[in-house]
C-alpha cells in the first residue's frame, strides 16, 4: 500500500479539470499547448511534494526553509504558467499552492502563504474583470489550509508521544541497571566480607584446629556458591531478600568475624511490606559493622517503623563524613518509599545507622 500513497494526493487534483478544459478548447495551439503542459507539470509537481513529505513519514523540511521556498516557488511558476490558456479557472491552482506551503513551509510562514493567497483572491475578485472566483475557491484555500495544519499538529503530538514514550523506556533501563548494580553491590558486598573473614578464620585454623578449619572451608565453598546463586537471581531480577534471612546471616557473619551480636529474636511486628528494605538496611549496616568498624559489639534494634544497626568500633567519624556506594544505595531504597536514613555516633561510642519509616508508605 505504501507504493501507491501518492494516490491519496492525487485524489484531490480533479480540481484541475477546469482549467484543464479551458485551455483544451484554447483556439490558439501555443497556448493550448503551454496550458496543459503546465497544468501536467503543476500536478505532477505537487504530487512529488506530496510523495516526498508522505515518505519521510511527514517530517517537513522545517529545517531546509531555502528548499521548501523553492518547492513552493516552482509551484507559483506553473501555476502562472497556466493563466494564459485558462484565464480565471487557473486560481484554482491556488488551493494546491496553499496545501503544499503548509506542508513543507515552517507553520508561521505557512499560514503567511496561505493569507496572502486570500488577499490575492479578494483583489482580484474585486478588481480584475472577468475574475470572478467566487466563494468556492476561498472555501478551498481555507480549508485546504486547516487540514494540512490538523495533520501537522497531529503529527507533531504523535512526534512528542514517541519522544516521551522513548525517554521513559530510556529512565527504565537506567533505573533496571541502576537496580541491577546496587543489589549487586550489597549482594557481593555482603558476600565476599563474610568469605573473606572465614578464610582468614580457617588460615588461622589451619594448624591449630584442622578439623574446625575444614569446616570453615566446607562454608566457604558453600558461601561462594550461593553468593554466584544471588548474583544470577539478581541479574535476572528475581532475588527476595528477607528480614530473616539476613538476620540469621548477620548472626554467622558476626560470630565468624569474633564480634558479639545481639540480634532481634521476634520479628512480628514489622509489616510484611516493609520486611524486605529492613533487611537491606542489616545487610548493609552489618557488612559495614565487619569490614570497616574494627568493632567488639554489634547490636541491631528493629521496630514496626524503624531499624538500627550500631557497633562500638571507630568507624563513626569515617563513616558520618563519607558515604559509599552501598549507604547511596540504601539511601535511594529507603527516599523510594518516603522514609529517611540517617548516620551518626551510637550510644556505644561507634557507628550508627538508623533507617526510619514514620509516616512512610
Amino acid at each position: 500500500m505504501a507504493r501507491f500513497g501518492w494516490l491519496f494526493g492525487g485524489i484531490w487534483l480533479f480540481y484541475l479539470i477546469d482549467p484543464a478544459q479551458v485551455a483544451w478548447e484554447q483556439d490558439n495551439v501555443v497556448l493550448r499547448v503551454l496550458g496543459l503542459a503546465a497544468l501536467l507539470a503543476f500536478a505532477l509537481w505537487y504530487l512529488a511534494i506530496f510523495t516526498f513529505v508522505r515518505s519521510t513519514r511527514f517530517r517537513l523540511w522545517e529545517d531546509e526553509v531555502r528548499r521548501s521556498w523553492s518547492a513552493v516557488c516552482v509551484l507559483v511558476v506553473l501555476a502562472a504558467l497556466t493563466v494564459p490558456a485558462s484565464g480565471a479557472d487557473a486560481l484554482a491552482t491556488l488551493v494546491y499552492i496553499s496545501a503544499a506551503a503548509m506542508m513543507v513551509l515552517p507553520l508561521r510562514y505557512g499560514v503567511a502563504v496561505a493569507v496572502g493567497l486570500l488577499v490575492l483572491t479578494l483583489v482580484l475578485d474585486a478588481f480584475v474583470p472577468g475574475y470572478s472566483t467566487g466563494a468556492g475557491l476561498i472555501f478551498g484555500i481555507v480549508v485546504s489550509a486547516l487540514a494540512i495544519w490538523g495533520v501537522r499538529q497531529m503529527i507533531a503530538r504523535n512526534i512528542e508521544l514517541i519522544s516521551a514514550q522513548e525517554t521513559v523506556a530510556q529512565l527504565a533501563v537506567a533505573e533496571e541497571r541502576a537496580r541491577t548494580a546496587r543489589d549487586l553491590h550489597d549482594i557481593l558486598g555482603h558476600s565476599l566480607t563474610v568469605i573473606t573473614v572465614k578464610a582468614e578464620l580457617a588460615g588461622r585454623l589451619i594448624r591449630a584446629d584442622p578439623e574446625r578449619a575444614e569446616r570453615e572451608v566446607a562454608d566457604l565453598e558453600r558461601l561462594s556458591r550461593e553468593a554466584l546463586a544471588d548474583v544470577r537471581r539478581t541479574v535476572s531480577g528475581y532475588r527476595a531478600v528477607t528480614l530473616a534471612g539476613e538476620i540469621v546471616s548477620a548472626r554467622a557473619a558476626l560470630d565468624a568475624a569474633g564480634i558479639d551480636a545481639q540480634l532481634p529474636i521476634a520479628l512480628d511486628e514489622v509489616p510484611g511490606e516493609r520486611r524486605e528494605l529492613f533487611g537491606w538496611v542489616v545487610r548493609e549496616g552489618v557488612t559495614n559493622v565487619i569490614r570497616h568498624a574494627a568493632a567488639r559489639r554489634c547490636v541491631v534494634t528493629v521496630a514496626r517503623d524503624s531499624v538500627e544497626v550500631s557497633d562500638d568500633g571507630r568507624g563513626a567519624a569515617e563513616a558520618v563524613a563519607t558515604e559509599g556506594n552501598g549507604l547511596a544505595g540504601l539511601r535511594e531504597r529507603v527516599e523510594a518509599v518516603g522514609g529517611t536514613l540517617a548516620v551518626g555516633r551510637s550510644a556505644l561510642g561507634g557507628f550508627l545507622l538508623r533507617v526510619s519509616l514514620n509516616g512512610a508508605k
